[in-house]
């Protein structure tokens, strides 16, 4: 199946915080917050979650269309995505912008404060999934957090067209209001929240969990430390454990090495739990490595860990996509 993969593409600069935030905000004050923190490390790596999707697909052997917009400062990250097997055709390059920049501190907790400029994002809307549908044979599109307008624009394209799309709101969730927020959601072959974003979208629409399960097909929760819940269409739930990690580095971009893994494992046939299982074992990499993009895929390695965790059965069924 091919598929194209709409969302931000950015540059993140990552930097680590030798404390808790916690200990620095006092409940009483944080209607005039004013803070600044020391940090030990500054890491400046490529990111967005567009760009993190597709740079584990690649890995897996997929080879992904990336759609999004970046500034004339995108020629070295495209040079490395496409030498990772993505196809870079679907990117518009901003004549007035530079690629947006995520700027984020990580604590001790794994605990984060970050801020996003969209810069060349914006423009993300001029973006056609029609015409790009003409030139490519698109089977699913991802529609991640990105220019709250393109976001809107390519679901309505993929319900007009008939192209299944999965809905991965995310941080935009904040920025949407309810009807928005539908919009979003409405006839997505996939779901993906984490526990926070679901509850946020349960309040913003309005509606209750049953009638989101009636406009969407899978559901997908992310739980951190404790997994994945999945809804199927059918109403059967399943809840799969993570890869336990050896070490933890930097929590970002994991969720979006999850939503890589399990929709390459599940459009190329394996089960829910399956694809849940390998967008696990992609998400405890990225856990374990600064920067998002940084990871490597250790074929022995990856199916020794997916046994300790899974068992060897399920290692042996994942196998043919590492």
């Amino acid at each position: 199946m091919s598929i194209a993969v709409s969302a931000s593409i950015a540059t993140d600069h990552l930097m680590r915080f030798p404390g808790r935030f916690a200990d620095a905000l006092l409940a009483d004050q944080l209607d005039h917050v004013s803070l600044s923190f020391l940090v030990d490390d500054l890491q400046i790596r490529r990111g967005g979650v567009a760009g993190n999707i597709v740079y584990a697909m690649g890995l897996l052997n997929r080879t992904p269309l990336l759609v999004g917009a970046v500034g004339a400062d995108f020629a070295e990250y495209r040079q490395w995505l496409e030498s990772h097997g993505v196809d870079c055709s679907g990117v518009l390059i901003s004549e007035r912008a530079h690629t947006a920049r995520f700027v984020c501190t990580t604590d001790d907790d794994m605990a984060q404060i970050a801020s996003f400029y969209p810069g060349a994002m914006s423009e993300a809307r001029d973006i056609s999934i029609a015409e790009l549908a003409q030139a490519h044979s698109l089977d699913l599109v991802l529609v991640g957090a990105n220019d709250p307008d393109a976001m809107l624009r390519h679901t309505a394209q993929c319900r007009e067209l008939g192209i299944p799309f999965a809905a991965d709101p995310s941080q935009q969730l904040a920025r949407l209001d309810g009807e928005q927020a539908i919009q979003l959601i409405d006839g997505a072959a996939y779901l993906f929240t984490n526990k926070y974003e679901w509850a946020l979208l349960l309040q913003k629409t309005g509606l209750s969990e049953d009638e989101i399960a009636q406009r969407v097909g899978i559901r997908v929760t992310t739980l951190s430390e404790h997994g994945v819940h999945i809804v199927d269409k059918d109403g059967t739930e399943i809840t799969v454990g993570v890869v336990p990690e050896t070490v933890k580095v930097e929590p970002t971009g994991v969720g979006d090495a999850f939503r890589a893994g399990f929709l390459t494992g599940h459009t190329a046939g394996l089960s829910l739990e399956r694809s849940a299982q390998l967008g696990s074992l992609i998400a405890v990499l990225v856990l374990e490595t600064m920067g998002t993009q940084e990871w490597t895929l250790n074929k022995e390695a990856a199916l020794e860990r997916l046994a300790g965790a899974y068992g060897a059965e399920a290692a042996a069924e994942i196998k043919p996509l590492l």
